[in-house]
């Protein structure tokens, strides 16, 4: 309020401040002078104001740079952690790809062996049905021998001789 009455009265002194007679020479002086201090009421009054606006405007755009830089750092966190996860997916792809080629080896290793070992099975089979199957051929063929023998011979016979007559036989 005490402005608002300072500011009354300076501005009507400012406005009637001349009495009329006012030389031509003089007057631009009196018109400055006049403006000044009206100028000066002016900013005296409306100071206050225009600096909590400027004051305001200025707390607003550094709370908004601020936002801005923490959202720029919090971005750039969030890059070097993406980038470390790529670098750590990066060696467990180099891992899991060593261990993956130490797998396969020992598989085609395993799998070598196991063959190794059923060759050696199918030859131990083959090898006794072969066996089996050379002796079945000896009994038969003994046995045929032996019937045509009997069917031909005389019965007194000795173990001798029928042993000759297979060795010659099966020879």
């Amino acid at each position: 309020m005490n402005k608002l009455l300072l500011l009354t009265v300076l501005f009507t002194v400012a406005l009637f401040g001349s009495d009329g007679t006012v030389e031509k020479s003089t007057d631009i002086v009196w018109r400055t002078i006049n403006f000044l201090v009206f100028a000066g009421i002016v900013y005296w009054l409306i100071e206050g104001h225009i600096r909590a606006f400027f004051g305001g405007r200025t707390a607003g755009i550094a709370a908004e740079l601020n936002k801005v830089q923490e959202r720029l750092a919090e971005s750039k966190n969030q890059r070097d952690a993406a980038l470390q996860k790529i670098e750590e997916a990066k060696s467990f792809v180099n891992e899991l790809g060593e261990i993956t080629k130490k797998e396969c080896k020992i598989l085609v290793d395993k799998i070598a062996t196991q063959c190794d070992q059923d060759v050696d099975v199918l030859q131990k089979q083959s090898n006794a049905l072969m066996g089996l199957e050379k002796r079945q051929m000896v009994r038969s063929v003994v046995n045929e021998i032996m019937g045509e023998v009997m069917v031909h011979s005389d019965a007194n016979m000795t173990n001798d001789t029928m042993t000759d007559i297979l060795k010659k036989k099966v020879a």
